[in-house]
This record gives C-alpha cells, sequence and structure tokens, in this order.
C-alpha cells in the first residue's frame, strides 16, 4: 500500500531519546509498529483494520496501550513540543469524534409539541 504512513529516519532519530530501554526479549520494530500506530490513530480506524504492512494489530494495541499507561507518548508530545524553542503555547491536537451510529436517529418522544 503506497498510502500508508511511515515515520523517516530523522524523525525516529528525534523519537527514540523517548524510547523505554528494552527489557529481556528485544522489541519488535520500533518504526514498524509506531507508525501503525500513527496511522490507525490518524484514520479513526480500529485496531483489527490495521495494514498487514504494519504487523499484528495486537502488536499495535499493545504498544499503544503499554506506553501510555507508562506516559511515554505523552512526554514524546512534552519533549517535541520543548524542542520548538519558542516561548509562546504550542498546542498538540490529536483528537477526532466519532458518532455512534444510532446518533442520527433520534425520535421525538411521545406528547413532545415541535416549536
Amino acid at each position: 500500500m503506497n498510502d500508508l504512513f511511515w515515520l523517516t529516519d530523522p524523525q525516529m532519530a528525534r523519537l527514540a531519546p523517548f524510547f523505554p530501554k528494552s527489557h529481556g526479549k528485544p522489541r519488535v520494530d520500533d518504526r514498524r509498529v509506531l507508525s501503525g500506530i500513527i496511522f490507525i490513530n490518524r484514520n479513526g480506524l480500529r485496531w483489527r483494520d490495521a495494514p498487514a504492512a504494519c504487523g499484528p494489530h495486537k502488536t499495535l494495541y499493545s504498544r499503544w496501550k503499554r506506553w501510555s499507561k507508562k506516559r511515554i507518548f505523552a512526554r514524546m508530545m512534552v519533549g517535541l513540543a520543548a524542542e520548538h524553542g519558542e516561548e509562546k503555547t504550542v498546542m498538540i491536537d490529536a483528537t477526532y469524534l466519532k458518532a455512534h451510529r444510532t446518533a442520527t436517529s433520534m425520535a421525538a418522544k411521545k406528547g413532545d409539541v415541535a416549536a
């Protein structure tokens, strides 16, 4: 797939200081896993919908869950924002909203009078 997101070498070099040390068994390829996590979050996909090129969806989810619990992603964002070097506020927004499939079928209650 040509439309997949892959972190570049300079991007990986900037993120590498924030990675936790591997204890025991070496981690799966950080570039592949982080690129997959970013792809999933950017496109609002379910973990199961991860492209095969990013590796198993369970690996992506496990890394996301483990590193989120350890606040590694939060430290990455704070560290990258601090490197910006400006004295003003830098906002990093990673929000998106998903409406439930029944959100559009909100029927009026019985007895309600339309204004």
